[in-house]
């Protein structure tokens, strides 16, 4: 059995893991992960109870219970690089016996879901619905790094997304991700489904133009107009992709639920939309509850 050395898996003198600074022991089954840190003490703020708060950088953790279940909540901060180290990190905490230093014979399965904001590409999904991300499109490029990638990817509709764009050389290839399929029967009466992007930048990866100008100014245009056997491409965020593709990997249950607070195609933006993100927590942790 393999033995991890340290200079790939960094244990803090405290017995913590190097980023989030968390114990094996302060982490519950059901964790849910929010980009934004000040998102914590509002989910945190749903808690009966909390037994730990641990801060370090831009990680962010609370470990309490929400109707007599344990749950832990999360910050990533932004973008695909950052949801790398958390899922990798809450799987060592999970997996790995920090004194030997190799993986567990016994497996934990966590429930990872993902609660974020986005901005909706279709001219019927409005400012303040909830889509769950069915499939996850990563743009980053994350998963091609991993073995095993292509045994949890929808190969097809990857080969059917870069022919109809003309997907350039020059892009990382994208992967096409699934989320658990329980976690999307368990919030199919509370969300609406969609194929959401996971873009590694805000601005030229989701069609933005401030000054520079995007490689392919067309690329929204056609991913808008993309149809697979009637499903379409929904909405642009930071980190579904990775979220589902490393969860599958490790054998995890991950899903992304993202609250719509831009509509790109109106080109329209809410800023006040912490009442949406609020609903979202609630409806989340109530089903989450049920588990």
């Amino acid at each position: 059995m393999r033995t991890i050395p340290s200079s790939e898996l960094i244990i803090n003198d405290d017995g913590s893991i190097f980023h989030l600074h968390l114990k094996p022991e302060q982490l519950a089954d059901i964790v849910i992960l929010v980009g934004d840190p000040g998102r914590v003490a509002m989910v945190a703020s749903f808690f009966d109870t909390q037994e730990y708060s641990v801060s370090n950088r831009e990680f962010n953790t609370v470990t309490g219970t929400y109707k007599g279940k344990r749950m832990t909540v999360l910050s990533t901060g932004i973008g695909i690089g950052n949801i790398d180290i958390s899922v990798t990190e809450l799987d060592a905490l999970a997996n790995v016996d920090f004194a030997t230093r190799q993986e567990k014979a016994q497996k934990r399965q966590l429930t990872l879901v993902r609660l974020g904001t986005s901005g909706a590409i279709q001219p019927d999904i409005k400012v303040g619905q909830f889509v769950f991300a069915r499939t996850s499109v990563g743009f980053d490029g994350l998963l091609n790094y991993y073995k095993g990638r292509n045994e949890v990817c929808d190969l097809e509709i990857e080969k059917a997304f870069m022919k109809h764009t003309g997907w350039s050389d020059l892009l990382p290839k994208p992967y096409f991700i699934d989320a658990d399929p329980s976690l999307a029967e368990l919030f199919r009466d509370v969300t609406i489904e969609g194929i959401t992007i996971a873009a590694p930048g805000f601005y030229a990866p989701q069609g933005r133009w401030v000054r520079l100008e995007p490689a392919d100014i067309h690329l929204n245009e056609k991913i808008e107009s993309f149809d697979y056997h009637g499903r379409r491409v929904t909405n642009f965020e930071m980190e579904s992709s990775a979220l589902a593709g490393l969860a599958a990997l490790m054998g995890h249950k991950a899903a992304t639920i993202c609250t719509i607070i831009a509509q790109r195609i109106a080109l329209d933006a809410c800023t006040d939309y912490k009442p949406f993100v609020r609903k979202m927590i609630q409806t989340a942790l109530d089903k989450l509850a049920t588990l």
